[in-house]
């Protein structure tokens, strides 16, 4: 892959991923120059990529202080998950008649092995198998604009917040059992308007529980919608 992308690309995608794998923490400096030597370029194309990610939002730059990873924001964390419950409600039902019984078997499956990892919970373990579990129900959604969307703030929470689960251990098991009932909503040809309500819901609930669980003054004035 590396072979296809510039090197700005590449220094793009390798300060990215140390982001969304913790190793470079909110606030942590962004050294162009040890970075370029880490990646074997000049400084240029990291310089370019600490530009993009700027623009993305991950990364914040101030004269004389340099770049840094930027602070999570929980209004920005609350704006994605919002966006994703509406994105991610539509596409699962935009999705829901082209699944077959093997897809839906497989997220059974997924969220069999979530249920399974109550006993002993790992929220990252459990966030990862959750995107699995939701991409596979929304994945054959025919609307290309759509997914793009549903993708992109996924990625954005995985920037903005390693694991909600981490916060509020808790609605972890209120999770799996939203998700059997979207399973079994898609299964019996529910109305696509209740499976996209049902889906709409699962996402808000873990918002409102991070709400209550951090921000329990702001929690009390949040919307329904």
């Amino acid at each position: 892959m590396t072979d296809t992308l510039s090197k700005s690309q590449q220094a793009y995608h390798w300060v990215k991923e140390r982001i969304a794998n913790q190793e470079f923490t909110p606030g942590y400096r962004l050294v162009l120059g040890m970075i370029a030597g880490e990646l074997d370029m000049s400084v240029v194309p990291v310089r370019e990529a600490v530009r993009q990610l700027e623009a993305e939002g991950l990364v914040t730059f101030e004269h004389n202080v340099g770049a840094r990873v930027a602070m999570v924001d929980d209004s920005q964390y609350r704006f994605s998950m919002q966006a994703l419950s509406i994105l991610e409600g539509t596409a699962t039902a935009l999705a829901a008649r082209r699944l077959t019984a093997d897809d839906l078997h497989r997220a059974r499956a997924i969220n069999d092995l979530m249920t399974e990892t109550l006993s002993h919970f790992d929220p990252r373990a459990f966030t990862r198998l959750n995107q699995e579990f939701h991409v596979t129900l929304f994945g054959k959604c025919a609307n290309p604009r759509l997914l793009a969307l549903v993708n992109a703030e996924w990625a954005r929470l995985g920037n903005l917040r390693d694991s909600t689960f981490s916060f509020v251990p808790g609605r972890a098991q209120e999770s799996v059992h939203e998700h059997e009932n979207i399973v079994r909503l898609i299964e019996t040809g529910a109305p696509l308007g209740e499976i996209e309500k049902s889906a709409r819901r699962h996402r808000a609930a873990t918002l409102d529980a991070y709400m209550i669980h951090e921000h329990p003054d702001e929690a009390l004035g949040l919307p329904a919608f």
